[in-house]
């Protein structure tokens, strides 16, 4: 298993990073057994994956405590992510000491602030006025990440779905950043126009989120009709699809979209693969990609992705597959937020 430095860090994650966002069971992903996800944890690091992500606000805390578990007696062959919601960063301590009391744990490798402080994204994880008119300054949030650094309690700082001038108020803070996790697959390129550039030109590494979009790039689904509504709630769907879930108010590239993944399984098919590692493949084999996550919900899932990960697809390939996707990008743009309307980004 490849691994590769976070940023200017001297931490080693592997080319597939484990999302526990589904551990500890929840609305969203339904019910996840500790037995699995113990099984899972256990065979990921045996196989050479180090790297899990999870945050304070999965399944209200419970993916913390699940991964905790899992990783009870092997704490020292993993590096732990996990993420603060922008409207806690007036206490950033708090709720770091809070994670560390779920994970079991005494430090995490990486702490990310989980979205940019703006009201739009702040509105989103709390009904307090008072923080959504008023949130912390990105100064303020990152001084005080800088400090539980200094302390032993993060070993390296991190930001997620943060775009360039996001990132460059970051940078200005003097406050090393080592990660920025973005979404990032086939069909969700958005990052490639300025985030990408600016991450390799700063030394902060990219951990690409989403990379088989929620099973869509792993084949799950057969038709758009089979997508369940609460995850057709991205600007990849149309408004109406997300039955009530959706808020970007767009038409979608639905038909774009399994053009996309009709093509994918063809070309794995003729090389052998299965669509999932084809496309785990090809984000790995961008230049800008450190690692990318991917959920794997039992032991046969995560060994055919670990598989991918030493996948080596030829430039023609890449290249085959870049255009056959151009049209979605053509629509979707490089706006990087899925979820809000084009002229409404949490994202810039």
């Amino acid at each position: 298993m490849k691994k590769v430095k976070l940023g200017k860090s001297d931490i080693e994650v592997s080319a597939m990073t484990v999302g526990c966002w589904p551990f500890g069971g929840g609305e969203y992903w339904g019910e996840q057994s500790q037995n699995d996800v113990n099984s899972v944890v256990h065979a990921a690091l045996d196989l050479g994956v180090n790297a899990f992500d999870t945050a304070e606000m999965y399944n209200g805390g419970e993916s913390e405590r699940s991964l905790g578990v899992a990783l009870k007696g092997r704490r020292d062959e993993a590096v732990v992510i996990s993420k603060i919601s922008p409207s806690n960063c007036r206490n950033v301590r708090k709720h770091c000491i809070e994670s560390l009391q779920r994970l079991g744990m005494d430090y995490l490798d990486v702490y990310m602030l989980h979205w940019p402080i703006n009201k739009l994204a702040v509105e989103h994880f709390t009904s307090d006025q008072s923080v959504i008119e008023t949130p912390p300054t990105v100064e303020e949030a990152y001084a005080q990440l800088d400090e539980l650094k200094k302390e032993g309690l993060i070993r390296s700082i991190g930001m997620s779905n943060f775009g360039r001038t996001q990132m460059e108020e970051v940078v200005r803070t003097g406050v090393q950043v080592d990660v920025n996790e973005m979404s990032y697959n086939i069909v969700s390129r958005a990052i490639e126009g300025e985030i990408a550039p600016y991450c390799l030109q700063n030394s902060i590494s990219i951990i690409g989120s989403m990379g088989l979009q929620q099973g869509l790039l792993a084949g799950i689904y057969q038709t758009v009709e089979d997508v369940p509504p609460h995850q057709a709630h991205s600007r990849h769907f149309s408004q109406e699809r997300g039955k009530g879930t959706s808020r970007h108010n767009e038409a979608g590239a639905e038909k774009e979209l399994f053009e996309v993944v009709d093509q994918l399984r063809k070309i794995a098919d003729s090389l052998q693969l299965h669509i999932a590692q084809l496309s785990i493949a090809w984000i790995l084999k961008k230049p800008f990609m450190a690692s990318t996550l991917v959920g794997s919900r039992n032991i046969n899932e995560l060994k055919m992705n670990v598989a991918a990960c030493s996948l080596e697809i030829s430039d023609e390939t890449e290249a085959l597959i870049d255009r056959i996707s151009q049209p979605v990008l053509d629509i979707l743009g490089f706006n990087p937020d899925y979820y809000e309307h084009s002229s409404q980004s949490r994202i810039f």
